[in-house]
């Protein structure tokens, strides 16, 4: 039987989307796994989401310490070192803590290391397969990876369906052991919200590329407007001065958990699809067939959004 750990992080006192996603991924790797929740802080609002937590994993791994307080990866590596077994599978979120955590950990555990999977195959003659995508999602590279002595793993966020465990589970404590350190943590600073907060809003009418210039986002603005939505972006769009930072979504942007979610010209970069969290319903349109976006959108459409967008306003407007 495999033993698997899942490294949760958490905002707020609310553990982040990805917590149901391991669940999902640790099936694929091996159906009678046992799944352990590992949680890393201090104080009452680590006490919380230790507890959200057992009602989706039969056990909860809790280290507390004053310094695993603030992120600071150089700490939870060596905390996560002096408490777990190191032929264990580790399984932690791929996004800009998780890759500065998880390389290290591997050295550390002197496992095999993976990063940004996004799905398993199984376990055949002590190895792992699993899949990866390379050249912005245009190719899927199968590997194997010898876990005889574990493996430290970086999930994709949104690759895997969130499970809905039903669990009755109980916490563990662990002490953290030493973790002195040469880094220390100096503060988290955050980016400013701009006219518009794009994590409040239901509806995200969000543009790429393909948008080609500056004054089609005005398209945008109307298929938003008739929408009740809000307009937000991809990174490209931010770094042209098209739109303000604000407006974001990705993982060195905002965060956002829409109830719609519709991708005008994006190709769905992993960097992107980190920030959309949720489960939202995604609408994508493309002009790539081959455009990553299409493997996460629930409604995909092979269109120039130059001629769709207009085309759905007026629709909706006839509406």
């Amino acid at each position: 039987m495999t033993q698997i750990f899942t490294y949760i992080t958490y905002k707020n006192g609310v553990a982040d989307d990805i917590a149901s996603e391991y669940i999902a991924a640790a099936k694929k790797i091996d159906p009678a796994a046992t799944i352990t929740a590992v949680v890393t802080g201090s104080g009452a609002v680590l006490d919380t989401v230790a507890q959200s937590l057992t009602s989706k994993y039969s056990e909860v791994i809790k280290i507390s310490n004053e310094a695993l307080a603030y992120p600071n990866a150089e700490v939870v590596r060596k905390a996560l070192c002096n408490v777990l077994d190191k032929s264990a599978i580790i399984l932690a979120p791929h996004d800009t803590f998780g890759m500065d955590l998880c390389p290290g950990l591997s050295i550390k555990m002197d496992s095999a290391f993976a990063a940004d999977v996004v799905d398993f195959e199984g376990i055949e003659g002590g190895k792992l397969k699993l899949v990866r995508q390379e050249l912005g999602g245009a190719v899927s590279t199968h590997v194997s990876c010898d876990i005889s002595n574990g493996a430290v793993i970086t999930i994709r966020p949104g690759a895997f369906a969130p499970v809905d465990a039903a669990a009755s589970g109980k916490i563990t404590d662990k002490p953290a052991g030493d973790l002195t350190a040469k880094r220390r943590f100096l503060e988290v600073i955050q980016a400013e919200v701009g006219d518009v907060d794009i994590t409040k809003s239901d509806v995200l009418v969000s543009v790429g590329r393909g948008i080609q210039e500056q004054e089609n986002i005005a398209i945008a603005e109307e298929l938003a407007e008739a929408m009740g939505a809000v307009v937000s972006c991809s990174r490209p769009i931010v770094d042209a001065k098209w739109l303000e930072k604000g407006r974001q979504v990705g993982t060195s942007g905002k965060t956002v958990k829409p109830k719609v979610y519709m991708a005008m010209g994006i190709s769905g970069s992993f960097q992107h699809m980190g920030g959309v969290k949720g489960n939202p319903y995604i609408v994508a349109v493309n002009k790539n067939p081959k455009a990553p976006i299409f493997q996460v959108a629930d409604v995909g459409i092979i269109a120039d959004i130059l001629e769709f967008m207009p085309e759905l306003t007026e629709a909706i407007k006839e509406l």
